[in-house]
């Protein structure tokens, strides 16, 4: 071939490529030999720029609706309830109901109750929803991203890998993805401010606040984020040795106070872990409460035994009610392990506590507990309820004391437990030189205590502002006809009920009943005393309905087949 001829061959093969690339400016006119009209143009750009049709029907979908063909407890979502079910509920557990949240432009289910109405009723709304993102998606068309990606096939060459990364007691693909730069924020993120919600991860400077739990096994894996304002409480065990005494992460307190958290998420403000106490355990479990808490202590190794390892955490954060976190302290248990030691089991905690406001334990979750107090409150005109000025908000009775002696009582209170009949008193010394009006104020003030509340929770976790969680008390009196009448009793029934699915029904109090009975007081002669009996009782019954009788596991079929049914089998 000559050099003339090798340059063109060379020219052709340039030119390909670059004319393959060339747009075709109205393919369907070439090759049709004719030109498109300007309104068809107009109408394949007018559905261009339309949105793509909805791929999800919110108006059916129902995160809360868990039981099969039951209506769900303040699911007002849930196809299987009806008006009557919606009158019963006090709030919708899910008001609004989306898609992706990523989308531009999407539908959205909205879900309220009108308490006005008598009875209440559920309303339904849906809403156009647009995402005001400038980084939002048109459509979701990357078909891949709408499934897993295939598992990594072991093999001879990537065996040790997989064995290291999955051959743990616990493992998790997670962390690696925790890690982000919080200097680097997106300019949709400039204007947008952050708060923390119920249920998100507490971030911190390098990931999420870790509460150690165990997965599959009883083993610890520091994989698990404490959710913002969701009560925590484990145990797992962890592998320990004194030859690796200085070694284990997680057997230091550095490990749960050397990173700090975000006051809201994507932020630059930091939040210190401070240490609030220490206990020091010993090898026969008696504990120590150390003076000096600001002290950090490493595991170190002392006579043969590793000391300063940690037991037990347990966070405590103070947060505004604008989902900030301002506060964030830390209480450990430190403890002791020999040689013969090859694991050791560790408590975690974390609780929330609100800004200016006193922690109030709950008694259930939802449903009331057999054994836990019940809690009381007041309801001021015009706003929630007030919980009770006692400890715990709790509704109690009189408390019996060693002597007996009504007077020597006066102040000690007992609370009432769910599910527990009680029964209390004392008794009064009454002379001739009382007077009948400040002896019946002394002796209500004895039985119902320094203020008797106005409400009961229904459920154990019944919360201030949901009012219609709330029970009202219903005070009876029940006297004699005299000049003067003083109490001698208070009796406190409370119906409850067993609420929602039958597999795991939950305590719900439902009605509360306050009697006070008097009795005549006569006038006694001069130098005589009297001496009466004053009683507190608590009663509970349980009103369930019980279940509808004539229910069958299978119908009885009184049929019978064809004689030729099987034919031609035998």
């Amino acid at each position: 071939m000559s050099l003339r001829a090798f340059l063109r061959l060379l020219f052709l093969l340039l030119l390909l490529p670059l004319r393959a690339a060339e747009p075709s400016v109205e393919p369907a006119a070439s090759a049709a030999g004719a030109a498109v009209p300007p309104e068809t143009r107009g109408a394949a750009r007018a559905r261009t720029r339309s949105g793509p049709a909805p791929v999800t029907d919110v108006a059916k979908l129902c995160v809360c609706d868990l039981l099969v063909a039951q209506c769900d407890v303040n699911c007002c979502c849930d196809p299987d309830c009806s008006a009557a079910d919606f009158s019963l509920f006090t709030t919708c557990s899910v008001p609004i109901v989306t898609g992706d949240s990523h989308l531009c432009s999407q539908k959205a289910a909205v879900y309220s109750l009108d308490v006005e109405a008598n009875p209440p009723e559920r309303i339904f709304k849906l809403i156009d929803q647009v995402n005001p993102s400038v980084f939002c998606v048109h459509a979701t068309n990357y078909k891949q991203a709408l499934s897993f990606n295939s598992p990594e096939m072991p093999t001879p060459e990537n065996f040790d890998q997989l064995f290291k990364q999955f051959g743990s007691a616990s493992f998790s693909a997670e962390p690696d993805s925790w890690c982000m730069n919080t200097d680097a924020q997106s300019p949709s993120d400039a204007n947008e401010t952050y708060r923390y919600e119920y249920g998100v991860p507490i971030q911190t400077a390098d990931a999420f606040l870790r509460l150690p739990s165990p997965v599959v096994s009883s083993w610890c894996s520091d994989a698990n984020p404490a959710g913002f304002l969701v009560n925590q409480a484990t145990k797992c065990t962890r592998s320990v040795s004194v030859e690796k005494c200085g070694n284990i992460q997680a057997a230091s307190m550095l490990f749960y106070i050397n990173s700090s958290i975000l006051a809201v998420p994507k932020s630059s403000q930091m939040v210190n872990i401070t240490v609030q106490s220490i206990v020091v355990q010993s090898l026969n479990g008696m504990r120590t409460l150390l003076s000096g808490s600001d002290l950090l202590r490493l595991p170190m190794i002392l006579d043969e035994l590793c000391i300063n390892i940690v037991l037990g955490v347990s966070y405590h954060i103070t947060y505004t009610d604008a989902g900030e976190i301002i506060e964030a302290a830390a209480s450990f248990v430190l403890g002791a392990i020999n040689k013969e030691a090859l694991s050791i089991q560790q408590s975690f905690e974390i609780s929330f506590t609100q800004v200016n406001t006193k922690p109030v334990p709950l008694s259930g979750n939802p449903g009331y507990v057999v054994g836990l107090p019940l809690r009381a409150g007041f309801r001021p005109p015009g706003s929630g309820i007030i919980q009770n000025t006692n400890k715990y908000s709790q509704l109690t009775i009189l408390q019996s004391t060693s002597n007996q002696d009504c007077l020597a009582a006066q102040g000690a209170r007992t609370p009432v437990l769910f599910g527990h009949n009680m029964i209390s008193g004392c008794k009064l010394r009454i002379t001739a030189a009382m007077k009948c009006q400040p002896l019946t104020q002394t002796l209500l003030d004895l039985l119902k205590g320094q203020s008797f509340p106005e409400y009961v929770a229904s459920f154990g976790n019944s919360q201030a502002q949901d009012v219609l969680d709330w029970v009202p008390i219903t005070h009876l009196h029940t006297s004699e006809q005299s000049s003067c009448q003083i109490p001698v009793s208070l009796e406190i029934e409370v119906k409850w009920t067993k609420y929602g699915s039958l597999v795991n029904p939950q305590a719900r109090i439902v009605n509360v009943t306050a009697t006070i009975t008097t009795t005549t007081a006569k006038q006694l002669p001069s130098g005589r005393e009297r001496t009466i009996p004053i009683t507190s009782s608590v009663v509970f019954t349980d009103i369930s309905s019980p279940a509808e009788p004539g229910y069958k596991a299978w119908p009885t079929i009184n049929a019978k087949l064809p004689f030729d049914f099987f034919f031609p089998f035998v």
